[in-house]
């Protein structure tokens, strides 16, 4: 291992010399629209699986991709050394996006235009996740050419925008060929620029549509007004009986039970975090929150469960006033889960709830993720910890992260390793919102820190320990829902792999997609 070429000032030098390299491939990557909620995007996927095929083998690794079938979407991996005397380590990253549309949305770029401003990138997908996914593959070419010993992979799924419905079977049919000591994740947002974070833990997801019909058109409010049922009206109602809107307390029985409060150390990690209310307002754009104390609103984003509404869908939403009573109306609905809370009982929870004051109204279940406590002690949580303090200066704080991201799960289970997390993102960057966007210098301090870690593990060896037994979670039941270039990158020798196969999970209906 040439540690000279491990610096600081040596890996800060190799990210400058590739940067021109890294925002080709970023354009490249970004204006190919993966939206996995969209089944007409699809061929888009393809043509990304195979570009980013080719970037692993240019990279100078051996790029393999198992296909889920026509439900599904692809999962492309690379691989750099096979040595069984080296640990071997995994970083997971997801292609897909969110939807975009600069002709709904405050955008003031167009979405699927990269457009570079100073140092910073405009562009779905900028920041989640192939941003951080190109800062962990220069990072592994730093590695390699300071000749880390260690074996790396990478793990790059096109489903996680959609609750990974394929990826649990995927990974299971092609485990052996897929085994590691070790997975980290760059998918995760710190606390604000200057205050790095890793994940404590992950909130769950449970998806819902509620649905009530009571007629077949469109009638007239005065002809009909006051003995018509008002879909829209009764779902409004049925939606105050199950939250308070104002504080966000469930109603639902139950709701609450299986909540575990957060320990006292934890309490003291959140208060030592740097987190600010002010700065949260900030990077979110809020004129006004449901509470303006610091502990109250961090234990609310991380510790504790919600019920959100997302979406209103029915009766007359052109301009002006259309006075006419719809004949269908649906709610989707989403509640994020704690650890310790089983999405199943969840589900039936609310579902003995919403029956029994309005047996009408018919429940669907859409995406379904577990929630995830991670680790925070140990080698491996020390090597992130030293990792992103020699590239950025400041360890991170290990706090619970509101969002989901339901890979985590199986791959802790399937793959039997360990998952840790090195996020990149910030929360100004905008994850699902207009104007997205990532910078180059989270970018360049992503490659600094993941060439690091990779040192810091080999420097580990072998005999890192193993992840304990996975406890048994709650399995995740999601619903399913153009050409480019590759940019320049280094030459390899390396062959491609073979295609390996996976039968597809069943489809499911299609529903709205989740996020972070």
């Amino acid at each position: 291992m040439k540690e000279e070429a491990l610096t600081k000032e040596a890996l800060g030098a190799f990210a400058n010399k590739h940067r021109q390299s890294f925002e080709e491939l970023l354009k490249t990557y970004v204006e190919i629209p993966t939206i996995s909620n969209d089944p007409t995007k699809k061929p888009y996927i393809r043509d990304l699986a195979k570009i980013a095929s080719d970037t692993i083998l240019e990279f100078g690794g051996q790029p393999s991709t198992i296909d889920t079938g026509d439900a599904g979407n692809p999962i492309v991996c690379g691989q750099w050394g096979d040595d069984p005397a080296l640990p071997t380590v995994t970083v997971y990253n997801h292609l897909d996006v969110q939807p975009a549309s600069k002709e709904t949305e405050p955008w003031e770029t167009e979405p699927f235009t990269f457009t570079v401003k100073g140092d910073k990138y405009f562009g779905r997908g900028t920041t989640d996740d192939k941003g951080p996914a190109l800062s962990a593959l220069f990072g592994i070419k730093a590695a390699r050419e300071a000749g880390v010993p260690v074996n790396l992979r990478v793990l790059w799924e096109f489903e996680e925008e959609i609750g990974s419905p394929n990826f649990e079977k995927g990974i299971k049919e092609n485990r052996d060929a897929l085994k590691t000591d070790s997975v980290i994740v760059s998918d995760t947002i710190w606390i604000a620029r200057g205050k790095p974070a890793a994940p404590a833990g992950l909130r769950g997801l449970q998806g819902f549509l509620f649905t009530l019909e009571t007629g077949t058109t469109d009638q007239h409010s005065g002809v009909c007004g006051g003995a018509a049922r008002n879909p829209i009206a009764e779902l409004m109602q049925l939606v105050a009986e199950c939250f308070d809107a104002r504080t966000g307390k469930v109603k639902i029985p139950g709701f609450y039970e299986d909540v575990v409060a957060p320990t006292k150390k934890e309490l003291e990690d959140f208060k030592k975090s740097g987190f600010t209310v002010a700065g949260f307002k900030k990077d979110h754009l809020f004129k006004s929150l449901r509470t303006n104390d610091p502990l109250d609103l961090m234990k609310r984003i991380w510790a504790q469960p919600t019920f959100e509404i997302h979406g209103v869908v029915g009766g007359y939403t052109g301009p002006g006033l259309k006075t006419v009573i719809p004949p269908r109306a649906e709610v989707k609905v989403s509640c994020r889960l704690v650890p310790n809370q089983d999405p199943e009982k969840i589900c039936k929870a609310i579902e003995k709830f919403v029956k029994s004051k309005n047996p009408d109204v018919k429940v669907q279940r859409a995406n379904r993720l577990g929630p995830y406590k991670g680790l925070t002690t140990g080698p491996l949580a020390d090597a992130v910890r030293r990792s992103m303090k020699f590239a950025f200066g400041k360890e991170p704080v290990f706090v619970r992260e509101g969002g989901s991201i339901g890979a985590v799960i199986t791959m802790e289970q399937v793959l039997e390793a360990p998952v840790l997390f090195l996020g990149l993102s910030l929360p100004e960057h905008g994850y699902h919102a207009p104007n997205e966007n990532y910078d180059w210098e989270q970018a360049s301090g992503g490659i600094v820190a993941f060439a690091r870690y990779f040192a810091e593990v080999a420097r580990l060896g072998k005999a890192a320990p193993a992840a304990p037994a996975p406890k048994k979670a709650a399995k995740a039941k999601p619903a399913a829902a153009g050409k480019a270039k590759a940019a320049p990158a280094t030459k390899a020798k390396a062959k491609p792999a073979p295609v390996v196969k996976a039968k597809a999970a069943p489809p499911a209906k299609k529903a709205p997609a989740k996020k972070r």
